[in-house]
């Protein structure tokens, strides 16, 4: 290694491994290195742009100034591998793993049932574990025995940027929190490891060890050799200069002046967001220049030299020994690093810069945070350029031409203000962001900085100077309120004199025409600067305890502003205790017990195999799609810009390519087929039209987005992009007889019966994406005799066997299709899945090589399709005590461009809208077809519509009425007679009906009575917070499919089982291994503990086990472990007169030794079967009710989950674990769908929702803070398997109580405005649009609120 360092070679280990790299391409990354060049496959590439972490790692350097290694988790998806050398990687197969034992993190997370589907989990660990690495070598108090440092907080903030589909968090924030040494140890859910009464002592010490003081090694000392710092650019087109003069010479050099692309490279955490095709012929790396990488304090200011991370710099800002700062320094200081732990996430704050933030804000326009923080602390920005250095204000700078790499920002300076000698004058300092998700990951609609110095007076507080800074609001720059800071300084703060501010400001901080969201952005600066200056009004006490009643969130900000500073604020938790009860079973022991997921430890290490983690085959090339951006246009060719196809593209794949004999099929359901390409004519935004096949996947990539499309648009109709053109053009799939719903009863008589009628009203609701973690996903081999291997990431892979075939034009039987695992499915991997197979094996049979995609996550967003979106008209009747008489329903589903599975939408819609007795039901739905993606299945498809459509119509009867809503949803609620009339034979016998038992017990549970009051008058105490709760019920219809299943027993006794389902995170594997337990252990109960140990399920093969059919509906586990069942059954009839035989013999038996004596007398030790479930029990119903609570806050829209309880009905759960997981996994899928994610497409329909910047799913710090899930044991259900009963997707329904929680909240707000006589419009009839943004419940509350708020201060102030 000694020699490779002399040398300038590029040296870094990975794991303890080391790695010398004579040459490497400098775009390369480390998570393209450690994929495609190592055997450590635990960094998934989830997003490729820094938002998900599913690539996080560990990266440890020694810093020879400190003489210390650092230890920080980065992205490893944007980490350039050229900006390594000398650095050590650790992944979490390098944490632990099979062979040499899991760490304790894994084992933590495994027993705590926080990996589902596992793709997210390394990740997940490693963000966690950098932050417990850090927490250990601090200077703080020893902790107890078996904790880490870490607070619980701390633990919380550490995994806030990792994304998760599956889980809900909520089991991954205390698998984590168990290391803090403030753990309260009654407070952690769910887990294998202990019991329940168990003591706090005996729960500690059943933990999976944790020693802090055993230290893990991170970094080789060979590595730290000063002279890694540097390679050879003579060897790499990577230059390290190690001082500013160097850099100039470098910049301006012969090289630079010929025209050479050169990158100026930190951490590269920009790529993330500004994504890059071009090639650069150098990189230049400022680490290394000390100017650049330190930061200075003294009694002028702080200087941050622009290399600084975001991460450094806000430790510094937090260290209290570094200088005696005054009053003022300690107020920036604090308020900046609090400001700035909301941006980003924590393994990206770790390598991004504070130059590369403002690079991008000045060049690109990147609505920066740290911009509009630093401008409003008047801070200097020093660049360099060709003629020297260049001193700026910061609105000089942002106003100077767009830096290039040839001029390098740096440094920046912000300076102290130095305190006046009077003890009555202050510096006030505050910031503000109002964005998606609280802790960051997320930009922000607005954020603002104030600064001002004021002196307090005995008839107010006089603003002897005031800065106010702007940013993200729709502008390329952050700017400065300047005319509103020139009206207010010199002015004694008034409520007159704020209500004109805010009228100026209104008029100076104007978003761009283009801007979404332009009024809301409008009013949150608004409310930024009320909320700063409102408490040094001049408002007359009287007045303020008539009219406010207590201004809780003002003036929490302002007592401490008044103060002069803010004390740092408690370090509140994310998220308090939580309570999961279960009741396990023992009547069909192993069946019914809480056992930990098969394979989370494995899933957490990262050596879980996914089909991107499958070693490539020789020569083995990769494919990507080139898509239409047009919703309907012929297809006239695809150029490159060069005209010429790009280096390392093997081949372009269309539909031309297909061969005789073969058809141009993607995809097939029952009822239609779609096109793998679009022939001369693209049909819809998203559509396939070529693949790609280049050397490398990153290769593929640029040349498809590098790839234009040459449309014809003549003598072409112009596209159907609504539902409304597509009836108006009779554009319309046909929904089959058998699949259509049955109306009930006689709509027309029970409108005549009703006092009241709400007559066409309309409801819009829109898509969802997937967002599975894993990427769509395939692997296809070429085998003998023209026959074909694919791995595929799929729930339907049997499907995806007889699509390829067809499109090939060979018998099913040349396809094997093999699934092992999914990376997250949500029916995302059923249907949309199929192309991307298909597309790979159609290349491979055309070049005779194996082809593998990952597609990339933009490609996927745009072409997965995702939920239907709907209009929906209903009129509905009902009396006065709020009894419905009846419903009906004109809806419109927008279905895309082929029927995928849409023509069961209607039933499925309708299944759930039915939870309720409408007395009568009618509807006309119509199935439409757009020039849209095809909709495909989403967890709960059509169910998820149907139940809030149900439950808007609720609301909407009870603000009719000025009625409870809860009392008009009770008084709707099903008797068993009725629930008979509506579902049928589905309905099962009356025992079985659980629902109103449910929603009593609940109502007790969760005190919903006791705390609907309280916050009844919570709402009258505060103006600026309101509080909402709802309780909501759950009818969810399940249809059990047909499944297969094979039980063999191996000559030692060891077990392997195959079954239909596949393995999506749902815990089938689980399951079917408890129930392979139960079923062979009927020879003998004594073995079953032994048998579970035994059991391996393995993966889905088309070619040995056929007719697995999809993984859908939730009851594909059931199925599974039923089909397991019998042929447990078959085994244990073969078996038992051997087994009696050698007892008779022996006095005993073991299971080893039957099974080898069985061997010896050739008995069939494997068994198949085919479950068919009996006509009377294929649907049958599930039943569960949640109450959720919420606040809202008034200026920014923002929504907190304050706390949610759900009961669900399991039946006879086969795994109380595994279900606990998917109840609260489907409840915050569903808070994504109603609170967070907007899917949006551009006028051509073209998804534009298309990354982890523009679309957010829920993460830890959206999720509610008190989560609290009771799986009901409702006992024996004679029709079930094992009387157990579904649990992947209803609970997803039930988030609509966040939904309609907050709806309750905006009604206080509304409230509030009718009583200051400034409300237009009604307070109960106002539409909340799904989902429920900042922008959407800030407009419901009233964009003008603090306006009108202020209008009736100055109204009684005159009266």
């Amino acid at each position: 290694m000694e020699e490779a360092l002399k040398n300038g070679i590029l040296v870094f280990t990975v794991n303890g491994k080391r790695f010398e790299l004579p040459s490497v391409d400098p775009s390369t990354t480390l998570l393209e290195f450690l994929r495609t060049e190592t055997c450590f496959k635990s960094p998934k590439s989830g997003c490729g742009e820094g938002g998900c972490g599913a690539c996080v790692v560990l990266l440890s350097k020694y810093d020879p100034q400190l003489k210390r290694v650092e230890d920080f988790s980065v992205s490893s998806c944007l980490t350039l591998l050229c900006s390594l050398n000398g650095c050590a990687i650790t992944t979490s197969d390098g944490l632990g793993n099979t062979k040499d034992g899991f760490h304790s993190i894994h084992e933590r997370f495994a027993g705590f049932h926080a990996s589902q589907c596992g793709y997210c989990t390394p990740g997940m660990c490693m963000s966690f574990f950098s932050a417990l690495i850090n927490a250990d070598k601090a200077n703080h108090t020893d902790p107890a025995p078996g904790f880490s440092k870490l607070t619980v907080s701390e633990a919380e903030k550490s995994i806030a940027g990792n994304l998760c589909r599956c889980t809900g968090y909520r089991p991954i924030a205390d698998a984590c929190k168990t290391f803090a040494a403030d753990v309260d140890v009654e407070d952690l859910g769910l887990n294998s490891f202990w019991k329940k009464k168990d003591s706090r002592d005996i729960k500690v010490s059943k933990l999976p060890p944790y020693n802090p003081g055993k230290k893990f090694t991170t970094f080789s000392t060979s590595l730290k050799r000063e002279s890694a710092a540097c390679l050879d650019s003579r060897k790499y087109p990577w230059d390290t200069p190690i001082s500013i003069d160097e850099l100039r010479s470098l910049l301006h050099s012969n090289l630079a002046e010929n025209g050479a692309r050169i990158k100026l490279v930190v951490g590269n955490t920009g790529t993330g967001y500004y994504k890059e095709t071009q090639r650069y012929d150098r990189y230049v790396d400022l680490r290394y220049i000390p100017e650049l990488s330190v930061i200075r304090l003294d009694h002028m200011g702080i200087e941050v030299g622009a290399a600084v991370t975001i991460s450094k710099l806000i430790s510094f800002l937090k260290e209290e020994k570094k200088i005696s700062l005054n009053s003022y320094g300690k107020l920036v200081s604090q308020k900046l690093a609090q400001h700035m732990e909301k941006i980003a996430s924590p393994f990206i704050r770790n390598s991004a810069s504070i130059g590369g933030n403002l690079v991008m804000a000045q060049r690109d326009g990147f609505p920066s945070d740290i911009a509009t923080l630093f401008l409003c602390l008047g801070a200097t920005i020093c660049i360099m350029t060709s003629q020297g250095h260049e001193k700026l204000t910061f609105e000089e700078f942002s106003a100077r031409p767009q830096l290039d790499s040839r001029n390098v920002l740096l440094s920046l300076l912000f300076p102290f203000k130095k305190e006046g000698s009077s003890t009555c004058s202050k510096f006030l300092f505050e910031t503000y962001r109002a964005s998606p998700r609280p802790l960051g990951n997320a930009l922000a609609y607005v954020n603002a900085a104030f600064l001002a110095n004021v002196s307090f007076h005995g008839n107010g507080v006089l603003i002897n100077d005031i800065q106010l800074a702007f940013g993200a609001y729709g502008t390329k720059h952050a700017t400065r309120a300047k005319k509103v800071e020139d009206y207010l300084t010199g002015k004694i703060l008034s409520v007159n004199v704020l209500s004109e501010a805010l009228k100026l400001v209104k008029h100076v901080v104007v978003p761009v025409d283009g801007t979404t969201h332009p009024d809301y952005r409008s009013s949150t600066v608004v409310s930024f600067l009320f909320e700063f200056l409102f408490c040094f009004t001049t408002v007359d006490p009287m007045m303020s305890s008539g009219l406010l009643k207590g201004i809780t969130l003002v003036t929490e900000v302002s007592e401490s502003n008044k103060a002069g500073y803010i004390s740092e604020e408690k370090r509140q938790t994310l998220l308090s205790s939580a309570k999961q009860v279960v009741e396990s079973s023992k009547e069909y022991y192993p069946v019914g017990e809480p056992m930990k997921k098969f394979g989370a430890s494995m899933q957490a290490s990262g050596e879980a195999v996914y089909v991107d983690d499958i070693p490539s085959p020789p020569n083995c090339l990769h494919g990507a799609f080139i898509y239409s951006t047009r919703p309907l246009a012929g297809v006239k060719g695809i150029h490159f810009g060069s005209n010429s196809i790009p280096d390392g593209i093997a081949a372009i794949i269309t539909f031309k390519d297909i061969p005789s004999g073969g058809a141009n099929v993607g995809s097939k359901t029952i009822f239609g087929l779609e096109p793998l390409f679009a022939d001369d004519l693209a049909r819809y935004a998203g559509d396939r039209i070529a693949f790609v096949v280049a050397e490398s996947q990153r290769s593929a990539d640029v040349a498809a987005s590098m790839a234009t499309v040459e449309y014809d648009t003549e003598n072409i109709d112009s596209p159907i992009l609504t539902v409304e053109e597509a009836v108006q053009k009779s554009s319309l799939f046909q929904v089959p007889a058998f699949v259509y719903p049955k109306q009930v009863g006689d709509f027309s008589k029970g409108m005549a019966d009703a006092d009241h009628k709400i007559l066409s009203a309309e409801l819009r609701l829109g898509s969802q994406y997937y967002f599975y973690m894993e990427a769509q996903t395939a692997l296809a081999v070429p085998d003998e005799d023209n026959c074909m291997v694919v791995y595929a990431s799929s729930q339907c892979p049997e499907y995806a066997g007889s699509v390829i075939a067809s499109c090939l034009g060979v018998p099913e039987h040349n396809i094997r299709v093999v699934t092992r695992r999914v990376g997250g499915g949500f029916g995302g991997k059923a249907v949309r899945a199929m192309p991307v197979s298909t597309a790979c094996a159609l290349a491979a049979l055309k070049l005779q090589c194996p082809v593998r995609i990952y597609v990339n996550r933009k490609t996927d967003m745009i072409m997965a399709g995702g939920r239907h979106p709907m209009k929906i008209t209903y009129s509905v009747g009902f009396k006065s005590n709020g009894r419905i008489t009846a419903l009906h329903l004109d809806v419109l589903v927008n279905a895309g461009i082929t029927e995928d599975v849409s023509p069961v939408i209607p039933s499925n819609f309708i299944g759930a809208l039915k939870k309720y007795d409408w007395g009568a039901l009618s509807f006309d739905i119509k199935v439409c077809k757009t020039n849209l993606t095809s909709k495909s299945a989403m967890r709960g498809p059509g169910e998820v519509q149907g139940s809030y459509v149900a439950e808007a119509i609720m609301e909407h009867v009870a603000s009719v009425l000025s009625m409870e809503v809860d009392s008009i949803r009770k008084q709707n609620i099903h008797t068993f007679e009725s629930l008979k009339l509506f579902y049928g034979h589905s309905a099962g016998d009356i025992g079985d009906y659980t629902l109103p038992d449910i929603i009593d017990k609940l109502a007790t549970s969760s005190s919903f009575v006791q705390r609907s009051e309280m916050i009844e008058q919570y709402n009258q105490k505060t103006i600026w917070k309101k509080r909402g709760i709802s309780r909501v019920p759950l009818v969810y219809e399940s249809t059990q499919r047909p499944t297969p299943g094979k039980v063999s027993i191996l000559s030692d006794g060891s077990v392997i089982v195959e079954v239909g389902g596949i393995e999506i995170g749902q815990g089938l594997w689980t399951k079917v291994k408890q129930m392979t337990a139960y079923g062979l252990s009927l020879i003998e109960s004594s073995w079953s503990e032994e048998l579970v140990e035994k059991v391996r399920v393995i993966q889905a093969d088309t070619l040995s086990l056929v007719q697995g059919g999809f993984t859908a509906g939730s009851t594909t586990s059931e199925s599974s472990c039923e089909a397991v069942r019998l042929c447990c059954k078959i085994l244990v009839e073969r078996l038992t007169p051997l087994k009696k035989k050698l007892q008779e013999q022996n006095g005993s038996v073991d299971w080893t030794t039957l099974i080898c004596q069985a061997q010896f007398q050739a008995i069939n030790l494997a068994a198949n079967s085919y479950y068919v479930p009996e006509s009377s029990s294929v649907q049958y119903l599930n039943y569960g009710a949640a109450v959720s609570e919420v606040e809202i806050d008034i200026l920014t829209g923002e929504t907190t989950i304050l706390q949610s309880d759900i009961m669900y009905d399991c039946g006879q759960s086969l795994n109380p674990a595994v279900d606990m997981g998917q109840i609260e996994g489907a409840f915050v899928q569903g808070i994504g769908f109603f609170m967070l994610e907007e899917y949006l497409t551009n006028t051509d329909g073209l998804v534009v929702s298309d990354s982890t910047w523009t679309y957010k799913i829920p993460t830890m710090d959206t999720i509610p803070k008190s989560f609290n899930v009771q799986v009901l044991n409702s006992g024996h259900h004679e029709k079930r398997v094992l009387s157990s009963k579904a649990s992947g997707e209803p609970p997803l329904l039930l988030a609509s109580s966040v939904h309609c929680a907050t709806r309750a909240a905006i009604k206080a707000a509304r409230k509030q405005l009718k009583l200051w006589g400034k409300l237009d419009g009604s307070v109960t009839e106002f539409y909340l649009e799904v989902p429920a943004t900042l922008p959407v419940v800030k407009t419901q509350c009233g964009l003008d609120y603090v306006e009108k708020y202020l209008e009736t201060l100055l109204d009684l102030t005159s009266s």
